[in-house]
């Protein structure tokens, strides 16, 4: 994983340079590519060096490109990822300011149970809390079902997307819930870790998923009232029946 904070010297160059020769994917020379460089670049130019930002954006370009079914969505994406890894690096390391606590979601594909769970977090946690997904081994796409069984709720996931778990996500964060990913997640002392023993959605049916979706949703609103004791929750816009 390239390291946001590492000074533009020759060796830091000659490692950019091995990377970009070595992977599988590398975001292809165009307007949009550059447009979207620069200003990263520009955008982060008060807290990281110009060529480690291209080159986490050439990363995480490559990596969601492992997984990616359609790649006319991809520079966008990997915008955004790119951006949540600076973010998370620079907090992880007091070059950025938290504003509220950190809790990071973790599944193995990032396309189900994570996501959820993300979502109801967001929702009921509002601008009190800050949320990061990853996967162990990210999928393709959110699982249909899973959006399907959020809408029903009146949450959507349209705007998501499966991303790989990656160090500076975990080291930002103040609260690690994992869901069957196992021992593949990182351990960074002094985090609050918790495992949620929950069925993987790919493998049940729909009323599975809805029963998946409703055990998220209660552990969620648990996970909250204990790290923000006190905070007043938001009703769901569409209840459960």
């Amino acid at each position: 994983m390239t390291d946001p904070t590492t000074a533009p010297d020759e060796t830091a160059e000659a490692k950019t340079t091995a990377e970009a020769s070595t992977s599988p994917a590398q975001a292809p020379a165009s307007p949009l590519i550059k447009r979207l460089i620069n200003t990263l670049v520009y955008d982060y130019s008060d807290r990281f060096a110009g060529g480690q930002v291209v080159a986490t954006f050439h990363d995480s370009y490559a990596l969601l490109a492992k997984t990616a079914r359609i790649t006319a969505f991809l520079p966008t994406l990997a915008e955004r990822f790119t951006r949540e890894r600076l973010d998370a690096y620079a907090q992880a390391h007091g070059m950025q300011t938290k504003r509220a606590p950190e809790i990071l979601f973790v599944c193995v594909h990032n396309a189900g149970r994570s996501q959820m769970a993300a979502a109801f977090a967001r929702y009921y946690g509002q601008t009190h809390v800050h949320i990061r997904t990853g996967g162990s081994d990210p999928g393709e796409r959110i699982q249909p079902e899973v959006s399907h069984a959020m809408k029903e709720v009146g949450i959507s996931l349209d705007e998501e997307f499966p991303k790989p778990l990656t160090d500076e996500v975990v080291a930002a964060a103040d609260v690690v819930i994992t869901m069957g990913c196992g021992d593949t997640c990182p351990y960074i002392p002094g985090r609050r870790y918790e495992d949620w023993p929950i069925a993987d959605p790919a493998e049940t049916d729909a009323d599975g998923v809805e029963a998946i979706r409703d055990d998220i949703d209660t552990r969620v609103r648990e996970l909250l009232g204990s790290v923000l004791p006190g905070v007043a929750m938001p009703e769901l816009t569409h209840p459960k029946t």
